[in-house]
């Protein structure tokens, strides 16, 4: 009996799942390694970001010496279902082009953030939009077995002066959209950073005094720069207090090298060089690839100036 006890003992430890680790969405930070490939995925707030290089320095500083390069594939307008990216077909083909550039960038971390077009939507597709969610976290999963998601919350709305609309409505719809993808990032095992709470919640009643946002919508180079340091915040990471020149120089940095990296996965004659009028244009498609080591070097400028941001910053 002893015998027969001590074997059915070991098989069990044999086959018990590990419990070395918490699931994602019950961490209060997300891990990163050294070489992590992040790969930033969503509409118009996250496309946005190339524009001003809030994130990235940022990130990059509160990583200290670990280095990890960013790739924004987001696109304004688009949805968990490829709209906006599928051109001129129906979204499958959206997705599908999507399919291609996460083999190009094979990520470790992908980070998402959908869901602002249901504020305007009384969240009536709020159940369509999760299947969806699900679907495209699937898709992201079977192209990088092992990658870490990231669900974000979209950032609430800023009601202004008229002519522009009252979002009240919409900011408490933003609200119950952010409580619904808690959920949805938990059934996921994915981390969740609530950046609607971050950037204050439901706003209080009556207009801003100062707006972060040009419209109460789409946020300005200010805004973006409290977005970023809530989002890093927001994944369990403090950035130490670098010199603004320092900060400045990075995301210039940072900036050039987004800029690159856009026109080698959406170029503005994609039509030409891969669509259906390649036959006039398409022999220059070769050129594409070229980017890549421009990229790469701009990924090596962006470290040398964190290093010497890190060495002039205070740690917090």
């Amino acid at each position: 009996m002893k015998l027969l006890f001590s074997l059915l003992f070991l098989c069990t430890a044999v086959w018990m799942p590990a419990q070395d680790a918490a699931p994602a969405s019950e961490r209060t930070a997300i891990e990163f390694k050294d070489g992590d490939k992040l790969v930033l995925l969503g509409n118009t707030v996250f496309e946005r970001e190339q524009r001003y290089g809030a994130f990235e320095p940022r990130l990059a500083l509160a990583l200290g010496d670990t280095k990890v390069s960013v790739r924004n594939l987001a696109w304004s307008g688009d949805t968990v279902f490829g709209h906006a990216r599928s051109y001129f077909g129906p979204p499958e083909e959206g997705l599908q082009r999507l399919s291609g550039h996460l083999d190009m960038l094979k990520p470790t971390v992908v980070m998402l953030c959908y869901g602002s077009e249901l504020a305007f939507e009384r969240l009536k597709g709020l159940p369509d939009f999760l299947t969806g969610y699900r679907s495209l976290i699937d898709l992201i999963r079977a192209k990088s077995p092992g990658v870490r998601i990231v669900v974000v919350a979209p950032p609430p709305l800023v009601n202004l002066q008229a002519p522009l609309p009252d979002l009240t409505t919409e900011n408490k719809n933003l609200s119950s959209l952010r409580d619904a993808l808690r959920k949805f990032a938990m059934m996921q095992n994915a981390f969740f950073v609530d950046w609607f709470e971050l950037m204050g919640g439901m706003p209080k009643p009556g207009l801003a005094s100062k707006s972060l946002t040009e419209n109460g919508v789409h946020y300005t180079q200010e805004g973006y720069e409290k977005l970023a340091s809530k989002l890093v915040e927001g994944l369990g990471l403090k950035m130490p207090e670098a010199p603004s020149p320092a900060l400045e120089n990075l995301r210039r940095a940072v900036i050039a090298k987004d800029t690159l990296f856009f026109n080698r996965w959406r170029p503005q004659n994609e039509t030409y060089l891969f669509g259906f009028r390649k036959h006039e244009q398409g022999q220059n498609a070769k050129e594409i690839p070229m980017f890549d080591p421009l990229i790469a070097e701009g990924d090596a400028t962006i470290q040398k100036l964190k290093a010497e941001a890190l060495s002039q910053a205070r740690r917090p």
